[in-house]
């Protein structure tokens, strides 16, 4: 069973458990011969990399996806529990298409797939339409079994995952620090021993056991009271700072060592301008949501900016197609030419750790030259009927901004900016606001959502 809807932009997440589930393990079969034929793996033609997060129906899913590679005559290499920037290094490391069984930051009774081709290349949603075209019509013609089956075998990567992160940022000589690690009982729970273990750093772990029930909260960390935990824990432990992770460990939130969050888009300035020292004149992809301080800092720097549409497919495509060395999001999703364009969110941390450990200043004044502007973050709501919607901002805003649609609405008025878009992955509408001052935030964000939520 398989609802067509499961089928987002960049990669397949639904409802598995409970009275009303999208998907099953049959679908999760039928996607997998699908998958096979899509990525011209069928027959004895290859094979594909897949991971597997620590969610309850993770083993079951991703069993019965490898399954139905197999029955096509698809080799499948298993590396079992991994983070999705660990699944991106494996197609890396064996230049082999990888799928990863995970639903990132969505709760408990959801599961999904993220796709990639091989050297972590993305998946296009033409590629991604024609497996779930194909995997819908099995139900009425199923697959013939290939004469040969596919073989299955097993591989351990985290350790090449974690000497090829230290080969791209060398900790050894950094000052001592005390770093709270957030991973939401998801797998940086995993993937934080193995690569910050043998650091010059004292861990404050919380959450650090996996458990794909998620006993101690959501494994969003977009949303401001999951990172309540981590910022109580810098001020008891007085941390230098902290790292939080999403459930799939791909995304990165850092919190200063007061407590307070660090924007993203300060984050993707900082690790913008320490890639740009090594590659000068080089191209720093960001998106229409990224705070308009990091083209600034990254001309400074005497790099170029690429903006792109919210989404790593399309973060992804820019880093190819102009070389870029780096890329961040609002999001907190940081790519590196150097992990295949993919995103990581531990390749991010560590930056961030170097960055503090080779200067005597506190993380809040290291990232105050980043941060030019005042911004709202990111704030959801449910919303049945996108278009109206739009369209009565762009006409509550017309005289004093210039609005464009590259990804939903922007709004662009005199130093501020406000977007709204549709999540490509849930039924909400996002808003982001950017102003020189938090007033100007509060009244844009006021004057948007009275719309919005009305």
């Amino acid at each position: 069973m398989i609802d067509s809807r499961i089928f987002k932009a960049n990669d397949i997440r639904g409802v598995v458990t409970g009275l009303s589930p999208e998907w099953d393990l049959a679908g999760a079969h039928a996607i997998g011969i699908a998958a096979a034929e899509v990525l011209g793996i069928a027959d004895g033609n290859g094979a594909l990399v897949l991971g597997r997060d620590m969610r309850t129906t993770s083993p079951e899913f991703a069993a019965a996806f490898a399954d139905g590679v197999l029955s096509r005559g698809g080799n499948v290499i298993d590396i079992g529990l991994a983070s999705t920037d660990e699944l991106w290094f494996a197609s890396g490391h064996l230049d082999l298409p990888g799928v990863m069984f995970t639903a990132s930051h969505n709760p408990g009774n959801y599961n999904g797939a993220k796709f990639c081709h091989a050297q972590a290349r993305p998946m296009q949603p033409a590629e991604l339409v024609a497996i779930r075209d194909r995997a819908l019509a099995l139900s009425d013609e199923p697959s013939e079994p290939a004469a040969t089956p596919g073989r299955l075998t097993q591989r351990d990567l985290l350790p090449a995952y974690a000497e090829h992160l230290h080969s791209l940022v060398d900790l050894s000589g950094i000052r001592r620090l005390k770093v709270v690690v957030d991973a939401g009982n998801g797998m940086g729970g995993l993937t934080t021993p193995a690569v910050l273990g043998s650091a010059n750093l004292e861990l404050i772990g919380l959450y650090l056991d996996l458990d794909g029930g998620f006993p101690n909260h959501p494994p969003n960390p977009l949303e401001p009271a999951n990172l309540v935990d981590a910022q109580a824990a810098v001020r008891e432990h007085g941390a230098d700072l902290a790292v939080v992770f999403d459930g799939d460990a791909d995304r990165c939130f850092v919190i200063d060592e007061r407590g307070e969050v660090v924007s993203p888009s300060a984050i993707t300035a900082l690790i913008a301008v320490r890639e740009l020292a090594r590659d000068p004149g080089g191209a720093i992809v960001i998106n229409k949501i990224t705070s308009q301080s990091v083209p600034k800092l990254v001309s400074a720097a005497g790099g170029r900016t690429v903006i792109t549409r919210v989404g790593h497919t399309f973060v992804k495509a820019a880093m190819a197609e102009h070389g870029a060395v780096f890329g961040g999001e609002h999001s907190a999703h940081f790519y590196f030419r150097d992990f295949w364009g993919a995103d990581t969110g531990m390749l991010a941390a560590l930056h961030v750790l170097a960055a503090v450990g080779t200067t005597t200043e506190p993380l809040s004044a290291l990232v105050e030259q980043y941060t030019h502007f005042a911004a709202s973050g990111e704030i959801n709501s449910t919303v049945a009927d996108v278009e109206p919607v739009l369209a009565q901002l762009e006409q509550q805003f017309a005289g004093r901004a210039v609005p464009d649609r590259v990804d939903g609405l922007t709004l662009t008025g005199d130093g501020w900016w406000v977007n709204v878009r549709p999540s490509n992955t849930e039924p909400l509408l996002r808003l982001n606001v950017e102003a020189p001052t938090a007033a100007e935030v509060d009244a844009l964000r006021d004057e948007a959502l009275a719309i919005i939520r009305a």
